[in-house]
């Protein structure tokens, strides 16, 4: 039993000495991960608070947007771009201000909106919507350049039609009805077969075809 007494105090004596060694490196790691996994859980929690509250503002304004109350949709999409605008609320939000605006005819407000989710969206697929909105707008303030940079910007393959037929109208209405004629062909192809876009858009290349100096 001594000897057992011993051989227990002699590994004691061991863990104590390596705890007095690297107990505090222990400690200190133990911390470390400790903080870490409440870092997580706190972010976890921090944006989900965050989601739900851009989610009750988005569909505050959605609301607001049917209803045409302009004031409503304009204040819960300010909200949305200053507080949430990580999110994937804020860029949506944006682009429904911005129709509202649009449908309003406050072409000054649906310009900012629009620029706002091609400048902070992190969704390629809503800045292809943004950019070409935004060309509308700025081809109803006749600023047809402007509108032409807009177009230029990055877009995916289903919207390159219509980028096109866009390029066309402004050139139409620039009184460049070769470009137009050239953009209308380029969209054509593009466009869903089914859709009345395309047959919308033979149109417009039919009528520009034959007008005076077309084919210049």
């Amino acid at each position: 039993m001594a000897a057992y007494d011993l051989d227990e105090q002699e590994k004691l004596g061991d863990l104590k000495a390596w705890w007095s060694r690297y107990g505090n490196y222990v400690t200190g790691a133990i911390t470390v991960v400790a903080l870490l996994i409440a870092a997580n859980q706190g972010w976890k929690w921090y944006t989900s608070k965050q989601a739900t509250e851009a989610a009750t503002l988005y569909f505050a304004l959605s609301d607001a947007a049917t209803k045409n109350e302009a004031a409503k949709v304009k204040d819960a999409s300010a909200q949305l771009m200053e507080k949430f605008a990580g999110t994937g609320y804020a860029p949506r939000g944006a682009l429904l201000a911005a129709k509202s605006a649009f449908d309003a005819g406050d072409l000054a407000t649906a310009k900012t909106q629009l620029e706002w989710v091609v400048a902070n969206s992190k969704e390629d697929e809503l800045k292809g919507i943004a950019r070409l909105r935004l060309a509308a707008v700025l081809l109803d303030q006749k600023q047809y350049d402007a509108a032409l940079a807009a177009l230029d910007g990055k877009h995916s393959e289903a919207f390159a039609g219509l980028y096109l037929d866009m390029k066309g109208d402004i050139y139409n209405l620039q009184g460049k009805a070769a470009d137009a004629k050239t953009a209308y062909e380029a969209a054509l192809p593009k466009l869903d077969a089914k859709g009345s876009q395309k047959q919308y858009t033979q149109l417009k290349l039919d009528a520009v075809s034959v007008a005076p100096g077309a084919l210049k």
